[in-house]
């Protein structure tokens, strides 16, 4: 018998009080039309009631798919946990979801990508929930934050800090939800999913098990249906044993301002040449320094932002394949893509879900992290998750906090100042108008990563700007080299609200970078990895 039934129909299945867990990265994987059907029926008939829902990763982008703000509404929504949530331009009016959250009209949570699935994994072995490190001294951690983004959650506590053989850790309970919301590209009529035209597999099998095994459903939307058994066995990600309902959307777009395109899904691979190389400014000089932070034979994380840039540095640099390039969405290699298309990557080697890259994550197993910050502290902490004065344009923590727990090497990179109008030729940075906006502040608004915590790990921590790199020591932020036409004190140290530490060994960054032709990058090789006491 067939799985597949109406949207209005699995809407109706959604019992008030339920726990939703919804599988979508901003548009990619975003189950949009059961979003729309649920928001449909409570419109209609003032049920489901009082859901709370669980998003590991954003659903929707405001760029026309609405994904959580289908459901955005007073009565529909009681309770929602994020790893992060839909943005939008500080010009535009803010997601549904932002306004009932900055209305305390329902308890909000912030929780990290990765812990956010391993409480999936949990409540479907029927475990307590998550022992971890990942947050600590952040705005995860009950001394701060919690993990809360409003009154109405801080008033509910959903993490806890205890000691456990001798450490000190945060612990998060395990949450069974009574239904799974995921998405694929095809299901038989058993409810067998593949996953063909998708940009990642996301959290969905994860999800799909913790619903089953706590007795709940799980719904899946697709793109088309086929015939039972005419589905091959490898490609079959989430198996019909664990799927009851099976709705068609045969517009669902593969991602976010992308009806299909088969690069994002590996089915083709795109020639080097039809990756466009960013256009010289002072981004592309950030993001060509950031570059030289990298060793050939690497994995390296890749976030938003400028670093987002550093794959184009590479192929404009002849260097393409030097470095594996890893996102929380699950792509291994290729090239991560950019703008209404980040989280997919084209010619990538392999996809992993996401649970999983978040395991790989949260236990350092990576080389180097390049990520972005719009403040940095005294201490070397990074916001990147919360401004006050514009909320609804930062999107939450996402996987930043499980990426920079235990990263090795992160770069960080961004401009020292915003507002800032600068112009770059002829090798050199020239100021024309300073920025008014400090972002080298005393202290950060929100600690998504704390400097503190990275000294005693260890952790090798560089910041990267226009003007000027600095590096995080024990003593504070070092400030190491210097761009061709700053001065020191005027443009870099009168410009931070703290006092930054400056190297005896100061160097002028390299000329290069500032200009326009390629600068003629050469990577050290990492060290092969041996077991310790072996001889490469």
């Amino acid at each position: 018998m067939s799985k597949v039934i109406s949207p209005a129909d699995a809407a109706s299945l959604i019992p008030d009080n339920a726990v939703v867990s919804v599988s979508s990265s901003s548009g990619l994987g975003c189950p949009d039309l059961m979003l729309k059907a649920i928001g449909e029926r409570f419109e209609a008939s003032g049920h489901p009631r009082d859901l709370t829902t669980l998003h590991p990763i954003a659903a929707g982008d405001m760029s026309g798919i609405k994904g959580i703000d289908h459901i955005a509404r007073a009565g529909l929504l009681k309770r929602i946990i994020g790893g992060s949530y839909p943005s939008g331009p500080s010009t535009s009016e803010p997601p549904l979801i932002w306004q009932m959250i900055g209305a305390n009209e329902i308890a909000a949570y912030n929780v990290p990508s990765g812990i956010l699935f391993d409480m999936h994994r949990e409540a479907a072995a029927k475990r307590p929930g998550v022992l971890t490190k990942v947050g600590l001294e952040t705005f995860v951690d009950p001394d701060r934050q919690g993990c809360a983004m409003n009154e109405l959650a801080a008033a509910a506590p959903l993490v806890e800090k205890v000691e456990f053989d001798g450490e000190t850790w945060l612990y998060f309970k395990a949450i069974a939800p009574q239904v799974a919301i995921i998405r694929a590209t095809t299901a038989d009529e058993e409810g067998n999913l593949t996953y063909e035209h998708e940009g990642a597999y996301l959290g969905g099998l994860d999800q799909a098990l913790a619903a089953r095994n706590n007795g709940g459903i799980v719904i899946a939307q697709v793109k088309r249906v086929t015939k039972s058994g005419s589905l091959k066995p490898h490609d079959v990600r989430v198996p019909g044993m664990l799927v009851d309902y099976v709705i068609v959307d045969p517009e669902q777009k593969q991602t976010t301002q992308t009806q299909y395109d088969p690069a994002i899904s590996g089915e083709i691979f795109r020639p080097l040449s039809s990756f466009r190389v960013p256009e010289f400014n002072v981004q592309k000089v950030i993001a060509r320094r950031v570059a030289q932070e990298l060793e050939t034979g690497s994995a390296v994380n890749l976030g938003f932002g400028i670093s987002a840039n550093v794959p184009r540095i590479l192929i404009e640099e002849g260097l393409h394949g030097s470095v594996t390039w890893v996102i929380e969405q699950g792509a291994v290699g290729g090239i991560p893509l950019l703008d209404f298309a980040f989280g997919c990557a084209s010619n990538a080697d392999a996809f992993m879900p996401s649970p999983y890259q978040f395991t790989y994550f949260q236990g350092g197993g990576f080389d180097a992290s390049l990520l972005s910050f719009l403040e940095i502290g005294a201490d070397g902490s990074v916001n990147v998750s919360k401004l006050s004065f514009r909320p609804h344009v930062t999107a939450g923590a996402g996987g930043f906090v499980d990426i920079t727990a235990r990263a090795r090497k992160i770069v960080f990179s961004g401009m020292f100042n915003a507002g800032a109008k600068l112009s770059v030729a002829d090798g050199r940075l020239t100021i024309d108008k300073e920025g008014k906006l400090k972002k080298l502040v005393a202290e950060v608004e929100h600690v998504t990563f704390s400097g503190p915590r990275a000294v005693l790990q260890g952790q090798d921590i560089t910041y990267v700007t226009e003007r000027c790199v600095m590096r995080l020591t024990p003593n504070g932020v070092m400030v190491t080299e210097i761009a061709p036409g700053m001065d020191l004190e005027r443009d870099v140290l009168d410009q931070a609200d703290f006092p930054l530490l400056v190297s005896e060994n100061l160097k002028t960054m390299d000329g290069a970078l500032f200009a326009e032709p390629p600068m003629g990058l050469r990577l050290p090789v990492k060290p092969r990895r041996t077991l310790p006491g072996r001889r490469p």
